[in-house]
């Protein structure tokens, strides 16, 4: 049975690859290979197989290729679109930060004006009391000289009604005639002096008017003034409190804690009492008050923003090329947590402190190659990593916006780039919580 079967296969076999001789001749003698069925067949399949191999393994590569294009031209148009897109917010960044300046100038400039006008409205108020005293001596000079006038007049009457009973003055011997010229005259005099006083305080009442009005007037302009400062502070703090609440920082905590660090420094701000006689404050010095109250708040706030780290670390040109969380390793192609994010740009560009601090690391550490870190206040640290070189050392005090070093690629890295890191108590945060918070500020 196996026979007939092998049998009939060689001779589909036979049909299909026919037996062949390979003659291989010399210069003495020929030789001759046969390949059998079986051999062509095997060769055959063995043929077909790489053929198909490696057509399959081409389409592969090409359809990667086409893929890998594909890919790099989509990354292409969104790191243009990402690019157009911080460049806009770098505009944004500075336009409010010129209208902030514009604001704190109209703001120096009402706060003079209402100093000087606050000295006007006291030396008018002290004026208004003098004039007010002096009416009251006017007006009590005018009732005694009435009073003086009605007594001499009843006098002159009892005189004439003395005489024309008599003849003359009881117990007197001089001229009656001479006696009536005098009080004539010293009437006269009265109604002289009675008049001028009358015109004395038509004249006082007329300034007084006068300057009711101009008190009037002085009190709508400091009313104006008070409205545009409390604007112009109700839009400049509102910003801060947000962006110290988008950064899951507590405002009155952070002002608190800036207030205490600058206790007993002493200062411009402090409250308004624009009267010396004990009495209580008036309206205008409250609000005044509550304003200065305002601008203390605002200084703190400028004061704890310098401190805490809401700027960029990279001024120039850049793309960002890592963001912070899970990611594939570059390195090794495992899935691990990346502490920060990566700002990508030639080497040597410059970097920047972010805030306010102190220098705790300035050398190589590991995998984070040159590598600085900055102490800030608010229990915040700063790392910038894989620097080509360092600028500061260990226990510098930088400011926000000194030069801290160049971009590089030392240490474990993939190329040119800052892994910049932002730590609070010790654990990684993600650093764009706070240059997103401060978009709108600054």
């Amino acid at each position: 049975m196996r026979s007939r079967l092998s049998i009939r296969i060689h001779a589909l076999l036979e049909r299909a690859f026919p037996e062949r001789r390979l003659f291989l001749r010399s210069d003495s003698e020929t030789r001759f290979i046969r390949l059998g069925p079986a051999t062509q067949l095997f060769a055959f399949a063995g043929s077909t197989l790489v053929v198909g191999w490696a057509i399959i393994a081409t389409a592969i590569i090409l359809m990667d290729s086409i893929g890998a294009g594909n890919f790099r031209e989509q990354a292409k148009r969104d790191q243009a679109t990402y690019q157009a897109r911080l460049n806009q917010l770098a505009l944004e960044r500075d336009a409010r930060a010129e209208e902030a300046l514009a604001a704190q100038d109209r703001f120096n400039s009402a706060l003079q004006q209402i100093s000087v006008m606050q000295s006007e409205l006291l030396a008018s108020e002290t004026r208004r009391r003098e004039l007010e005293t002096g009416i009251e001596v006017i007006q009590s000079t005018l009732r005694r000289t009435m009073k003086e006038r009605d007594t001499a007049r009843e006098d002159l009457v009892a005189l004439r009604e003395a005489l024309d009973g008599e003849g003359t003055l009881p117990g007197t011997s001089g001229d009656a005639d001479g006696t009536l010229d005098f009080l004539a005259a010293a009437l006269a005099d009265t109604a002289q002096e009675r008049d001028q006083v009358i015109a004395d305080a038509r004249d006082a009442l007329l300034a007084a008017d006068e300057l009711e009005a101009r008190l009037r007037l002085m009190e709508e302009q400091n009313d104006q003034i008070f409205r545009q400062l409390e604007e112009a502070m109700s839009i400049s703090v509102k910003p801060l409190d947000k962006m110290f609440q988008a950064a899951g920082m507590d405002p009155d905590r952070i002002i608190n804690q800036v207030r205490r660090g600058y206790e007993g420094q002493g200062g411009p701000l402090t409250p308004l009492s624009l009267s010396t006689r004990g009495e209580d404050p008036s309206a205008d010095t409250m609000r005044a008050n509550r304003l200065l109250n305002q601008m203390d708040r605002l200084n703190l706030y400028r004061i704890a923003a310098e401190k805490a780290p809401f700027a960029t670390p990279v001024k120039s040109s850049f793309r960002f090329t890592s963001p912070f969380g899970y990611r594939r390793d570059p390195k090794t192609g495992g899935r691990r947590m990346h502490n920060g994010v990566d700002f990508a740009a030639p080497t040597g560009t410059p970097l920047y402190s972010t805030a306010d601090g102190v220098v705790t690391h300035a050398g190589w550490q590991s995998g984070y190659g040159r590598l600085v870190k900055i102490q800030h206040e608010f229990g915040i640290e700063t790392r910038y990593a894989h620097m080509s070189k360092i600028r500061v050392k260990k226990g510098q005090r930088v400011s926000r916006g000194d030069r801290i070093g160049d971009m590089g690629a030392t240490g474990r890295v993939t190329g040119v780039h800052l892994h910049y890191e932002v730590r609070v108590g010790g654990e990684a945060v993600n650093p764009m919580i706070y240059i997103k918070a401060a978009n709108d500020v600054f």
